[in-house]
């Protein structure tokens, strides 16, 4: 007999019994009950290649014997480990594995199948990417873990065909085609039970699909991301989360957090709660870029690419990134190390139809990735959706907890990820660089007022706005003279623009995070997840532009940043030629040119063609 145990794996000659497997088989039994690691008292491990055994069940001997028989061992377990062996054997040459066909389930892997860690489908490489960290085959000398089992579960089922001899599908691919048409024509679960129902009349009898959409989920379920469904107060003053997840009343308005019931049990499992969020963890998306080959070398790409003086190609070429490359040298020093964006906007689920319901989705984008790469749909990860019907205005800050608490673990202590590009553990950290948003969400995000004569985020308080008493609308009109140069003609123009005014004066320094967070602290603005926040930052804003404390200024690094809320250039252009083109045009009701603006003409311009035509002649004046 071989001392190298390829015998295990010649289970039939010309259809028959191998006798050198059959002794095999024997000298197996013996072996592993000689050995009271591998055996529960009179029962044995059975490392058969049955689904439901391959090392995870205990069988009497007699059960073990016959099975190895019809079965065979399960592919790769060439050393004994978990049934008393000495050594483990992490790899085989490629002449003593089993030879493979193009069928996908000759040989299931499971536990003990150490031989070739290559994914060869994309299904295949799917799943092992799906493992990431929590797989590495180095070192396994122990029983799997749950996440490990899980893994090697799934990649049972990558490896599985449909019904013997199909060559076309796997369980895994079957079923996330099936799940693709569901989500892509909006089927019912019952009608994904009924289809599931169909197939299984259709197939042979030893199928291996599931039965309806109960068991397609729970088969997908270890490849799906994380998601957490809070409980949030009806009116968004609270969300359930965190110290308060035992609260079943709002402790700011005490509106009940679960609806009326008529069931007698006590059961959380039978309240329904007023309103829900949705957050993804954002951690496990990260750690995914790392873990597959498509993506991990590209995470390297800011740091690696070549600069080109005086061009910006990328965003870290920008003076924003640099200057918090300066300030956390520390972070500096993994280029591995995320850099991520964060945007916000009203999403409309209902189009413009009679049902009026506004959600927000808050999403993240890592900025590591190439440019041709981090703006695409794959990696716009989708971290928070905020329930409607409503907009949250200033509250959007109570949704955003479990996200800055995620942002902030990932600063201070980050997380263990696989590089698998460099096949390297390293602790990934990340930070938050700046928000993306348009003009009414740069509020929300911010905390500073943007409506009224101190709207601009730059000026604040030293604004230059004036109220138009006629049509009641603010003007900004000849604002921007200040950030001219000192000697520039724009500056003395009586004419052209406000008439008989001369600007002298000079911009506004730029404020830094310090002062910024420094004057907040000095009004005593609270955040909005504080009891009697509201009340106090509501008497704050009447002399400040100020609404609140937002919830950013918790990041460690914050303050730090150059530059912290971005204005979405998309909404820009398209609110600044809507109003162009419909003045333009003379549309009625969004025209900007009406009789109000016009009777103010008269006392800011010097353009007697363009004011206000009253209908009576001029005054006559004799000499």
């Amino acid at each position: 007999m071989s001392s190298d145990r390829q015998w295990m794996y010649k289970r039939l000659t010309k259809g028959l019994y191998d006798p050198e497997f059959v002794r095999g088989v024997q000298l197996f039994i013996e072996f592993a009950m000689s050995h009271p690691e591998g055996r529960d008292v009179e029962k044995l491990r059975c490392p058969c290649n049955r689904k439901k055994c391959q090392n995870r069940n205990f069988e009497n001997v007699h059960t073990v014997h016959g099975h190895l028989l019809k079965e065979g061992f399960v592919p790769g377990y060439h050393v004994w480990y978990l049934h008393g062996g000495n050594e483990v054997v992490r790899s085989i040459d490629q002449d003593e594995r089993i030879p493979r066909d193009h069928t996908m389930n000759n040989l299931p892997v499971n536990v003990g199948a150490f031989d070739d860690p290559t994914p060869t489908t994309s299904y295949h490489r799917m799943v092992h990417e799906v493992a990431g960290p929590a797989f590495v085959l180095d070192d396994m000398e122990e029983l799997p873990n749950p996440d490990a089992q899980n893994f090697y579960d799934m990649l049972d089922s990558a490896n599985q065909e449909v019904w013997p001899g199909c060559e076309t599908h796997s369980k895994v691919s079957a079923v996330s085609r099936l799940l693709h048409i569901s989500t892509k024509h909006h089927l019912s679960d019952r009608c994904f039970d009924e289809i599931c129902q169909y197939m299984s009349e259709m197939l042979p009898p030893d199928k291996v699909m599931p039965k309806n959409f109960y068991e397609t989920k729970k088969l997908m379920r270890g490849m799906n991301m994380p998601v957490e469904i809070i409980h949030t107060c009806v009116k968004a003053c609270m969300i359930y989360w965190g110290e308060d997840s035992e609260l079943v009343n709002c402790k700011f308005c005490t509106h009940p957090r679960y609806k009326p019931t008529s069931q007698r049990s006590v059961s959380k499992k039978n309240f329904v709660p007023f309103k829900q969020m949705y957050y993804f963890p954002l951690t496990p998306r990260l750690q995914r870029l790392n873990a597959s080959k498509a993506t991990a070398s590209h995470m390297r790409w800011h740091a690696e690419h070549e600069v080109e003086e005086g061009v910006m190609c990328h965003y870290s070429d920008a003076p924003a990134w640099k200057h918090f490359d300066k300030k956390h040298p520390s972070f500096l020093e993994e280029s591995r190390n995320v850099r991520l964006g964060l945007s916000t906007d009203v999403f409309q689920p209902f189009g413009q139809t009679e049902k009026q319901y506004s959600s927000w989705p808050v999403i993240v984008r890592p900025y590591n990735l190439p440019p041709w790469m981090c703006m695409k749909d794959p990696y716009l990860f989708l971290s928070v959706i905020v329930p409607g019907p409503k907009n949250p205005k200033q509250q959007l800050d109570v949704f955003l907890q479990p996200l800055i608490a995620e942002l902030k673990n990932l600063w201070n202590i980050g997380v263990n990820t696989y590089d698998i590009s460099k096949k390297q553990n390293f602790k990934m950290r990340a930070a938050l660089m700046w928000t993306i948003s348009d003009f009414s969400a740069y509020s929300m995000l911010f905390g500073w007022s943007t409506v009224g004569r101190l709207a601009c985020t730059y000026c604040m308080e030293n604004s230059d706005a004036f109220t138009l008493t006629k049509g009641g609308k603010q003007s900004w009109f000849d604002n921007l003279h200040k950030f001219l140069p000192l000697n520039h003609p724009y500056r003395k123009d009586k004419s052209s623009f406000r008439k008989n005014r001369v600007v002298t004066m000079q911009s506004t320094p730029f404020w830094s995070g310090e002062d910024i967070l420094k004057e907040i602290e000095e009004l005593g603005l609270k955040k909005l997840t504080e009891l009697g926040a509201d009340i106090i930052n509501r008497r704050i804003s009447r002399f400040s532009g100020w609404k609140k404390r937002s919830i950013f200024w918790d990041l460690p690094y914050w303050s730090t940043n150059l530059i912290w809320h971005n204005l979405d250039v998309m909404h820009i252009e398209k609110d600044f030629f809507e109003n162009v083109f419909n003045t333009v045009l003379d549309v009625d009701g969004k025209t900007k040119d009406n009789p109000k603006s016009r009777e103010k003409l008269k006392e800011f311009c010097r353009q007697p063609e363009l004011h206000a035509v009253d209908g009576k002649y001029p005054k006559l004046f004799t000499h």
